[in-house]
């Protein structure tokens, strides 16, 4: 679904390297929606001082100090979601029906938070949108 081409911005021939690596990605004959989404990670920026990626929508990261990488995750997460066709919601349900099995079946639930006062929860689920569909369909309220 994504392609992330992590590259150690230090290196010498950092450019050469990406030079190549695109050239052999293309010769794969992949889809071109993959080679036009691929997320470049410029890694090793701690080793620069002040630095600032020259190419538009590079991401700059430190993977040994950890600089960058709640961003990098940020954006594989948007991309993902963007080539899946899937969304990230939170729908509010009541704990005495199926809906919560329903979404266990159907998504992926990345978290649960129960409200005991009224028994009922919000539900963060990752869901495609034919699930969704679904889902209205047999809940609507």
């Amino acid at each position: 679904d994504l392609i992330v081409h992590v590259r150690d911005i230090t290196h010498p021939e950092t450019t050469l390297q990406k030079a190549t690596v695109l050239s052999v990605l293309r010769n794969l004959n992949l889809p071109s929606h993959l080679l036009d989404s691929i997320v470049e990670v410029h890694n090793k920026v701690d080793l620069i001082e002040r630095y600032k990626p020259a190419e538009e929508n590079a991401l700059a990261v430190s993977a040994l100090h950890g600089h960058g990488l709640e961003e990098l995750k940020q954006e594989i997460e948007k991309k993902i979601l963007t080539a899946t066709g899937k969304k990230i919601l939170t729908v509010n349900i009541n704990l005495e029906g199926p809906q919560l099995s329903w979404l266990y079946k159907e998504a992926t639930v990345q978290e649960v938070e129960v409200l005991p006062e009224d028994g009922t929860a919000r539900v963060k689920v990752i869901i495609g949108s034919s699930a969704f569909g679904r889902y209205k369909k047999l809940f609507p309220n």
